[in-house]
């Protein structure tokens, strides 16, 4: 039942872009993202929550392990979500195993502390981006080992990856490749439906409403294709060649437990 769950009172979320909340930018120019939404519905029932992000745009799984383990595990969480995987599958050389085996090491570590763990499995990146068709597989073959290490570990996993909602381009910023605001709204509310929080449900799977322009087809749709790779996926393959990232010389942007800022209710609302 909600609410039976024991108290969190120290919210530690471990990841990249995603987590760290690009395509989420708040009012004062910063970023909000997914887990600090989540960290804000924990808060509204436990006003003791103190949160800490450690994630960093631009790192695989193994550098999220590196890097942002130990400090997670020296915050000793209640509650911490680990979710990585992404920035490996668009590498030439992804395998999944080993992918699956920072994740797995991650969780295992976490949950033998005592913390309770929370994950969620992707979409298929082909049903937002036509042009990334070949990483399906990929995407598949992550998700499924994720589920496994995570029974193995007791980890709570969203299923954000199956429904048609996610798929919705209102939910994606311009580059496809991160939520919009509407978007991480949406993580938000699967995490904690997903984590049986007080106040959660299942809302978060409806389709929103038709959009008042429809989706380009035909010509326009390839010409809007061809935008998208000149414009974000051009970028990102320079970056690659050159072995930069986009998270170089980045930080976390809350490594520390602090308090949740109260947020009145409002903007965008996931039961639309």
């Amino acid at each position: 039942m909600p609410g039976s769950e024991p108290r969190v009172l120290r919210y530690v979320a471990l990841g990249d872009s995603q987590t760290e909340g690009l395509g989420d930018s708040d009012d004062t120019g910063g970023l909000r993202g997914w887990a600090d939404r989540l960290a804000e519905h924990l808060a509204q029932h436990n006003p003791a929550l103190t949160y800490a992000n450690l994630a960093v745009r631009g790192r695989l799984a193994r550098q999220v392990r590196a890097e942002q383990l130990a400090p997670a595990l020296a915050l000793r969480a209640d509650l911490a979500t680990v979710v990585a995987g992404v920035n490996d599958l668009l590498r030439p050389r992804f395998d999944a195993d080993e992918v699956a085996g920072h994740l797995e090491s991650m969780f295992a570590a976490l949950t033998a502390q005592g913390a309770r763990v929370a994950t969620f499995t992707f979409p298929d990146v082909a049903r937002i981006t036509p042009l990334a068709r070949p990483l399906s597989s990929r995407v598949t073959a992550l998700n499924d080992r994720i589920r496994h290490a995570a029974r193995r570990h007791g980890v709570t996993v969203a299923e954000t990856g199956h429904h048609p909602v996610v798929t919705d381009p209102r939910l994606w910023s311009p580059d496809r490749l991160h939520a919009s605001p509407l978007g991480h709204e949406r993580i938000a509310a699967a995490m904690a439906h997903a984590l049986v929080l007080p106040g959660s449900d299942g809302t978060w799977t409806h389709p929103l409403p038709p959009p008042e322009t429809p989706w380009p087809t035909g010509w326009n749709a390839t010409t809007a294709e061809l935008r998208w790779a000149a414009v974000f996926l051009g970028p990102w393959l320079t970056r690659r060649l050159r072995g930069r990232s986009s998270g170089d010389a980045r930080s976390a942007k809350r490594p520390h437990l602090l308090p949740v800022p109260t947020r009145a209710r409002g903007g965008s609302d996931t039961r639309r």
